[in-house]
């Protein structure tokens, strides 16, 4: 459990917030008094989420924005929105997430798991840095997974149109998280801090857009895995707890810091994966 931390004046915005993690990270800093933005791709399991929010928060500063976040443009008009509504942002939780076992492509021809997972991550972050950095002190949450131990980034073939393997994919992402977070934590400004995290291996509906043997696999693992408000605690923790005030650049599991796979501390990979990004996402000048 995390402990109560006054949260009143804070702004949160929390990507994948219509379910599962998502959502219990948006309850858990609602109960802390933040104003909280939830988005989700959804309109109606969105609304359905901020309601559930409020009922059980007791708290009426839950927003909800939607964005598809496979699609750049959608980013980008999320970004603007955000803008238009808030000054100030004080806490951004990257948490939204996919794994696909059949390869699929966005609207911008962007390999989807890559998309989702990775470069939504970088591209939100990156447009919404300005205003991070105007409302310092804040913090950056990355919602990444121990599936990054077992991944590798094969930079000629990122996006698996030489060879598609769904594991292999969400994997590398995910390792693309947390290369992501170090790297983001050398350039940030001080004041704005960004760390990664695993959440446990948790029951949500993750997985389920996947059908046959996935599908029922992921159906009876959960008779094993921890519930969402579990998987959630890392994220709220990150998000509000004084403990973690001004560090930057760590990978944190049940609350407390750890190693993340030696893979992920290459700082050449994590520049180039910087570089690529860029020039994947159009923002060149970061």
């Amino acid at each position: 459990m995390v402990k109560a931390v006054d949260m009143t004046g804070k702004v949160c915005v929390i990507t994948g917030a219509s379910r599962g993690i998502g959502m219990e990270t948006a309850l858990g800093l609602a109960r802390l008094g933040a104003t909280v933005v939830a988005i989700a791709r959804d309109p109606t399991r969105g609304a359905a989420a901020v309601t559930a929010i409020k009922a059980r928060s007791g708290s009426e500063a839950v927003h909800l924005m939607l964005a598809d976040l496979s699609s750049q443009e959608a980013i980008r008009q999320l970004a603007r929105e955000l803008a238009e509504h808030y000054e100030q942002i004080h806490v951004l939780v990257n948490n939204a997430g996919a794994i696909n076992m059949k390869r699929t492509v966005t609207v911008d021809g962007i390999e989807t798991t890559w998309a989702v997972n990775h470069l939504a991550y970088f591209l939100l972050t990156n447009l919404l840095l300005p205003t991070l950095e105007a409302s310092a002190p804040a913090r950056i949450v990355n919602v990444s997974s121990d599936a990054h131990k077992g991944g590798t980034l094969n930079f000629d073939d990122l996006q698996g149109e030489r060879r598609y393997s769904g594991w292999a994919a969400y994997s590398q992402s995910k390792l693309a998280n947390v290369l992501f977070t170090y790297e983001l934590a050398r350039r940030l400004q001080r004041g704005v801090t960004a760390n990664a995290l695993h959440p446990g291996t948790v029951t949500t509906g993750f997985g389920k857009n996947n059908p046959g043997w996935f599908r029922w696999g992921i159906t009876l693992a959960g008779l094993f895995m921890i519930k969402p408000a579990q998987g959630a605690e890392t994220s709220i923790y990150l998000a509000s707890s004084p403990e973690v005030e001004g560090v930057s650049g760590k990978y944190f599991e049940k609350c407390k810091e750890t190693r993340s796979s030696p893979a992920s501390y290459d700082e050449v990979a994590a520049r180039r994966l910087w570089e690529i990004s860029a020039e994947m996402t159009g923002h060149v000048n970061t």
